[in-house]
């Protein structure tokens, strides 16, 4: 769950609560440095892939937009600077969040949200380029209301004979005294301006580990989808992002619309003592330098032992495989400095 400033919403004093799942072994992990030694300092990381160099942007400059890095391993970055700004007139006013970066048809779409202050609401836009790097530019800003707040947008693209493509996003809120996200699914058109049918739900707070503080927060956000062996894999966060038992769920369906079934053992990323590391989440996947593995990039929080809530996040990598069950599981070692 994101952090709003909006009078409607308050102030909450959760339980500090360390999720844990049935294999507590050390999850491998690594913390995103930049090339002079600097932690990488953005929440909800997003890296993508064109032609052999590795980009990541993310929630950085929540006022002003965002910005990018640069790297040829995924483990050493460099900053360079405005992926998108703004315009002067543009709808959205500062809660610049959770970009992601899409190749389609020839062109680089980067999905968004902003606070618009005329309905109070968070409304998710698109922005294109013809550079991975931008500047991109303003396409659809709103690009569509729902009547809600819509937040983490995810264009997944399926290797179909049409190459569908479908858009999943997080309806984010609060309302009766709690806050709230719910994952939805909906088919786009072929130039990704509108919906195609209405959305549908995949995902909301529904496992034991979601409900830790059920009566103040009820939350699933954050997916990122890839297809295997004919199966659709969901990542997804729940929880709250400023507290300790945020973490990172798995789905699995036969079609992008689902039904999406949780895997039993989630969560597959929690918060870890042994480690250090506190409320993993909001996460990416990308393929290895060589292509052979794939790799889980989250946020979590800076400094362990931080007073919470706590918003102060960087960016870690992990490696990603399925077992013999066909489960989407991180590799355990011992953590990486």
């Amino acid at each position: 769950m994101k952090i709003y400033n909006f009078s409607l919403l308050f102030l909450i004093v959760q339980i500090f609560f360390s999720c844990t799942g049935k294999d507590s072994q050390p999850v491998f992990t690594m913390q995103l440095k930049t090339n002079d030694g600097e932690y990488v300092a953005l929440g909800d990381p997003f890296v993508y892939k064109h032609n052999g160099t590795y980009y990541m942007t993310g929630t950085s400059n929540p006022d002003s937009g965002f910005d990018y890095y640069t790297s040829n391993d995924l483990a050493t970055w460099e900053y360079k600077g405005a992926l998108f700004r703004p315009s002067e007139n543009h709808f959205g006013k500062g809660f610049f969040w959770a970009p992601e970066v899409k190749f389609y048809q020839g062109k680089f779409f980067l999905t968004y949200s902003s606070l618009d202050k005329k309905s109070g609401l968070l409304l998710s836009a698109l922005a294109v380029s013809d550079k991975p790097e931008g500047p991109f530019r303003e396409l659809y800003a709103p690009w569509f209301n729902i009547g809600k707040s819509a937040i983490d947008c995810h264009i997944f693209v399926d290797d179909d004979q049409d190459q569908t493509s479908y858009l999943f996003f997080s309806q984010n809120g609060a309302e009766e005294g709690y806050s709230y996200g719910k994952n939805y699914v909906v088919r786009l058109t072929k130039d990704l301006s509108k919906f195609e049918g209405e959305p549908v739900l995949v995902g909301e707070a529904s496992q034991e580990w979601e409900k830790v503080n059920y009566a103040t927060n009820r939350c699933n956000e954050g997916v990122f989808v890839l297809k295997h062996d004919g199966n659709y894999y969901m990542t997804y966060s729940a929880n709250h992002t400023s507290y300790s038992h945020y973490g990172v769920g798995t789905a699995r369906a036969k079609h992008p619309l689902g039904p999406w079934i949780k895997d039993k053992d989630n969560p597959i990323l929690f918060t870890d003592t042994k480690l250090g590391i506190s409320s993993p989440g909001h996460s990416s996947i990308v393929e290895s330098v060589d292509g052979r593995e794939l790799h889980i990039v989250y946020h979590a929080h800076r400094n362990f032992d931080a007073p919470q809530p706590n918003d102060d996040r960087i960016a870690y990598i992990g490696r990603l495989y399925f077992n013999e069950a066909g489960n989407l599981r991180v590799k355990k070692n011992n953590i990486k400095n």
